[in-house]
């Protein structure tokens, strides 16, 4: 006879939900991913858009549009940079704003390349399905998590999906995930797998290569140069380490660009770039990536205040000012920057 008679055991950990789907084959992860949809579901898939997480999602639509009976993308955040704007609108990925979305409409919930606590949007979302390639974290629940840090991309992910369920994606689909690939390795100068460069290879044959290169020559509004010269300005160097606070932005895409430009200058290995927008102070980090984690990094420096984390060449936090302590917030400059950092790297 039972314990607790008639009551329910205990549900299972998210880490153990993702352990038991990531030992699974393709095909079978695709069969028990498709198993959560009925013919009459309506699909809200939700993103923070980038390429990846755009792509990404594209692909699921893909995969759903003729399994359920609606398929809607949509995003917390703005999409401001340039490189993503020429993405949606070039392979017209179609998406929209969560905010105003009615989730009363939905029947079914997705989250790709992101997991619910990374943002505060996602709280009151009970998502079916997450497919994610961050490290795992906790204090969340779905009946599907399919989590693979280990890959250098979700788009690889999907496109493992695609080609278990037989489906040839057309240029649009392709060049997105090959573009998000592409993205999200740095060109495979950081953490990639050997699947990552299989489906790297495999969407080649298909892209356009007309789409790719105007969404990759798409960078720099006019408008943003001047946040190069403000950052040159404030650029301070200790030992193998570039720090820039930049002040403050319109655009905290600009904070990535400068970032990802400051990682060619020879013998560097962490640059930390920040900049606050409105009443957050967001804050990059770029890494080699041997012997270091800007991911933890990010955590362990800014977890307390807001999100942040990430990956361990690169890394984001996004604090609201009111939550730091006051000798921090007041006058944060780049000075404060380098201080606030002095004890974790040296």
């Amino acid at each position: 006879m039972g314990k607790n008679n008639g009551a329910e055991a205990e549900a299972p950990s998210n880490t153990s939900i993702a352990r038991h789907i990531r030992r699974l084959s393709n095909r079978e992860r695709l069969r028990k991913f498709l198993a959560l949809f009925k013919r009459e579901d309506s699909v809200l898939i939700v993103i923070v858009a980038d390429p990846d997480s755009m792509a990404s999602a594209f692909a699921v639509k893909r995969l759903l549009s003729r399994r359920v009976s609606e398929v809607t993308i949509v995003h917390p955040n703005q999409i401001k940079r340039l490189n993503n704007i020429a993405m949606r609108d070039i392979l017209k990925i179609p998406l929209q704003p969560l905010r105003g979305t009615r989730r009363e409409e939905y029947t079914k919930f997705v989250l790709l390349d992101s997991q619910p606590p990374h943002r505060p949007e996602f709280n009151n979302i009970k998502f079916d399905a997450v497919i994610d390639h961050h490290p795992i974290t906790e204090g969340w629940n779905a009946p599907f998590i399919d989590v693979r840090e280990e890959y250098g991309a979700n788009c690889t992910m999907l496109a493992e999906y695609l080609k278990s369920a037989r489906i040839k994606p057309a240029a649009a689909l392709a060049t997105a995930m090959f573009y998000g690939i592409k993205v999200d390795t740095h060109n495979f100068t950081q953490k990639a797998t050997p699947a990552d460069i299989l489906c790297f290879q495999h969407l080649f044959k298909r892209i356009n290569k007309y789409w790719l290169n105007k969404i990759e020559q798409s960078d720099i509004r006019k408008a943003e140069i001047k946040y190069f010269r403000s950052a040159f300005a404030n650029l301070k160097v200790r030992k193998n380490r570039i720090y820039v606070h930049i002040g403050r932005i319109s655009n905290p895409d600009i904070l990535v660009v400068v970032a990802d430009f400051l990682t060619h200058v020879h013998d560097i290995g962490w640059v930390i770039v920040s900049g606050q927008v409105g009443e957050k102070l967001i804050v990059i980090f770029r890494c080699d990536g041997y012997k270091k984690n800007a991911g933890k990094l990010a955590e362990h420096v800014f977890g307390a205040y807001g999100p942040a984390g990430g990956h361990k060449e690169s890394a984001r936090a996004e604090v609201p000012v009111r939550n730091l302590p006051k000798k921090i917030a007041m006058g944060f400059d780049t000075h404060r920057l380098m201080r606030l950092f002095t004890k974790h790297l040296d």
